[in-house]
Parts: C-alpha cells; structure tokens; sequence
C-alpha cells in the first residue's frame, strides 16, 4: 500500500502543479498582480501549506524534531535541490525585486532563526513574533503590488488602447482562473500527504532517526508541491513564479510554519543541540549564498544550478553518514572542510567580482 500511495501522490502531484502554475499565470494577469507577487503569495504560501500541516501536528504530538526538522530541512531543500534542478533544466532570470528586498530577508530571518533557538526553543512569545511579521510582510507585497499597478494604469491610459485593463479586469473568467489554483493546490496537498506517508513508512521500516527522517524525507515530502510547481513553471516560461515561488516559501516556512507551531505547542518547540551546532548554519549559508548567486547578471545559470544540487546531495550523504555512524564520516567532513568548501568560496567570489568589473565596463561605456 505504501507504494501504491506513493505512486498516487505523485501523480496527483504533477497535475496539481500543472493547474497551479496555469492558473496562477493567468489569474496575475487578470488581476493586474505580477507573476512575481504570485509566486511570493499565492503560489508560495499554497504549495508550503504541507509543512504547516506536518510542523504543527508534529508539534501538538511533542515530536519537535520533526517539527523543526521539516522547517530547516524543507529551507535548504528549496535552495539547493529545487532552484538547482530547475537551472539545470532553463535558466532562471531572478527580478531585481528578488535581489534588494525578498532574498535579503530570507538571509535576516534564517540569521534570526539561528539566534533564537540558541537557548534550546522557540518559545510561543517567538512565534507570535514571526507570525505577526508575515503580515507585515503579506501586506508590504500588497502595497507593493498596488504602486505596480498604478504605474501600469498609467502606461495603458496613455497608450493607445487604454480600455486594455478594464477589459482584463471585468472578464469573468477569472472565476475560471482561480478554480484553476485552488484545485491545483488540493491536488498538491494530497499528492504530497500521500507520499509524506508512504516515505516516512519506509525510513521507519529501515530503522532512520525522527531527526533524519525530518530533515530530509519529510522536508523533500513536503516540499514536493515547491518541486513539481517550480519545474513546470520554468518550463513553461514563468520564471518568476519559479524563483519567487521558492524564496516565498522559504519566507512562509519560517514566519508562518515555525511561527504558528511554535505558537500551538504546549511549551513552544525544544531545539536539539545538533540543529543549533549543524543544521541552522547550514539553512542560513544556503540563504546566504542565494545573494551572489542571483546578483551574478541576475540569472542563476545551469552550471550554478548543478553545484546547488551537487550540494544537496553532499549534504543528505552527510546526514546519512553521521545517522548510521558510518567509518567514512571523519573523511567526508574533512574533504567537506578543507576541499569543497572553499572552493566553491574562491568560485562564487570570482565570479561575482568578474560581474561587478563587467558592469562597471558597461556603465563607464554608457
């Protein structure tokens, strides 16, 4: 039964994305939102809403490795695995919107993360803090979206067909477009309960700890809806949704996910030494390295997917490694340390100075 679940919800999976990406395009279009707000919203808030279910019934059953291990594992999961495997398959062109304002705040919120579980929990006081920020930042994208709509209102009156907008706005098939994206978000939260279940069904037949089994099946369970969502939309040209669908649930993920878990526990959620030695860290340097990767030319290109994803997989053997206390672990580490890293540190560093030397050409010859 678990593979015949799992099978069912990845297939509901795949339609699911398909209905989601086609109708969020389409409805942004018809309410005069950009795809990017969409994503940030809409799309991101909708295909996180699996890891709000699991991290708060994780937290109402006292099983807050999982609770928290799905928030950070699901993080470094959407950077590394999804952003890596959609560059490979196209290119994605990152807005300059990304860049100065929502990716900054992924950096800020993952470095607050870190710094409030230090003392071993995130209290209820902390997730009200988090949840109330993620209104302030629901609404901050509306205004935002209201000054972009302004200044298009502006650019179709002065055009030559400026009954363009009244047009997209009064169509009543947007009733059409927005059934489109609830049933693709009920198909993805289905999809990914199914495969939620039949994943951690098999990691506990083969004996893998709560912690493990948070961090990297069920974070990629749950981020299963990100994954599909992500792909088709790169695929079908909407990349902004793909982007901004990966850094609004990275922003949902901490602000709503931890903070309303954090806020129905009973005494908040205990934070395990190894998540604040290991894991945090590691959520935060993904972030963190989000900033030079989309400011290279504003394009997060396939060879700069390939070492995301090359990434994840270094990091999942890791946790293997250390699970199982297997013999290679101490070299591992040590090429971790002394080899991957700074060079993937040298690569990023150069190639982000070649591009602040190119603009800086580019300007001068302006």
């Amino acid at each position: 039964m678990s593979i015949v679940y799992f099978l069912a919800g990845l297939s509901l999976l795949i339609a699911g994305a398909n209905a989601l990406v086609k109708g969020a395009s389409r409805l942004a279009a018809a309410c005069r939102v950009s795809p990017l707000v969409i994503g940030l919203t809409v799309v991101a808030f909708g295909t996180s809403s699996p890891e709000l279910a699991v991290s708060i019934k994780s937290a109402l059953a006292d099983q807050a490795d999982i609770a928290i291990g799905n928030v950070v594992g699901s993080n470094i999961f959407n950077v590394l695995f999804i952003l890596g495997v959609s560059a490979l398959i196209v290119p994605l062109v990152v807005s300059v919107q990304l860049i100065r304002r929502d990716v900054p705040l992924m950096v800020a919120l993952s470095a607050v993360t870190w710094l409030m579980a230090r003392d071993g929990a995130i209290s209820r006081i902390d997730g009200l803090l988090f949840v109330t920020s993620l209104f302030g930042y629901i609404v901050n994208l509306i205004r935002q979206s209201r000054r972009d709509n302004a200044d298009a209102d502006a650019a179709a009156a002065a055009s030559e067909n400026p009954g363009e907008v009244a047009d997209a706005v009064e169509n009543p098939r947007w009733l059409l477009k927005l059934g489109l994206v609830i049933g693709g978000l009920a198909f993805l939260v289905q999809g990914s309960h199914w495969l939620v279940e039949s994943a951690i069904a098999f990691a506990q037949y083969l004996g893998v700890s709560e912690l493990v089994i948070g961090l990297t099946i069920v974070a990629a369970g749950t981020s299963m809806p990100e994954v599909v969502t992500s792909i088709v939309a790169a695929l079908r040209g909407e990349r902004d949704i793909a982007v901004g669908n990966v850094v609004g649930s990275n922003i949902f993920n901490l602000l709503g996910v931890l903070g309303v878990a954090s806020v129905v526990a009973p005494s908040g959620i205990a934070i395990s030494d190894a998540i604040i030695a290991f894991d945090l860290p590691i959520m935060l340097a993904v972030a963190f390295v989000c900033l030079p990767i989309f400011l290279t030319e504003g394009v997060i290109s396939r060879w700069e997917g390939g070492v995301l994803l090359g990434y994840y997989v270094l990091y999942t053997l890791y946790l293997i490694f250390a699970s199982t206390h297997h013999d290679l672990l101490s070299e591992f580490s040590a090429v971790l340390v002394w080899f991957v890293l700074p060079l993937t540190a040298l690569t990023v560093s150069v190639t982000v100075v070649r591009d602040l030397r190119r603009r800086r050409n580019s300007q001068r010859v302006g």
